[in-house]
C-alpha cells in the first residue's frame, strides 16, 4: 500500500475545497453585507450623519455578543457588521481547514506552521497586548 492511497483526499481535491470554502464565505459576506445595508437604509434613510468626526465606538457594536444582539433585532449596522466579521473569518477557516488536511496527509512540519499562524491571527484579532 503507498502512500498515495492512504490519504483520504488528493491535492486537487484540497484545493477545490479551499477555493470553494473561500468563494462561498466572501459571497455569503457580500449578501449579508447588501442585505445589512438595504435594512440600515431603509429604516435610517433621514437621519442626518455627520462625518466631520471619526468615533468607531459610537455604533455600539464593538463585540461579537453585541453584533449578534443587534441581529436578533434586525438591526441594519449590527447586520452589515455581521457580513464584516463572516469576510474576517473566512480565511481564518481556511487556515483551520487546511490544519486539517495537512493533519490528514499527516505533513506535520505544516500542521506545525499552520497552527502558528493560525495562532498569529488570532491573537491580532483578540486585541491583548503585551506590555
Amino acid at each position: 500500500m503507498n502512500k498515495e492511497d492512504q490519504n483520504f483526499f488528493a491535492d486537487k481535491d484540497i484545493q477545490i475545497i479551499l477555493g470553494s470554502l473561500l468563494r462561498v464565505g466572501v459571497i455569503a459576506s457580500v449578501s449579508v453585507v447588501l442585505i445589512g445595508g438595504f435594512v440600515y437604509l431603509f429604516f435610517n434613510h433621514n437621519h442626518a450623519v455627520d462625518y466631520r468626526e471619526f468615533n468607531p465606538g459610537k455604533s455600539g457594536y464593538a463585540s461579537i455578543a453585541a453584533i449578534l444582539a443587534g441581529v436578533k433585532l434586525m438591526d441594519g449596522a449590527a447586520i452589515v457588521q455581521f457580513g464584516t466579521v463572516l469576510l474576517i473569518f473566512t480565511p481564518i477557516a481556511r487556515v483551520v481547514f487546511s490544519v486539517f488536511s495537512f493533519l490528514i496527509e499527516r505533513d506535520y512540519l505544516y500542521v506545525l506552521i499552520g497552527l502558528f499562524v493560525l495562532c498569529v491571527i488570532l491573537f491580532s484579532l483578540s486585541d491583548q497586548l503585551v506590555g
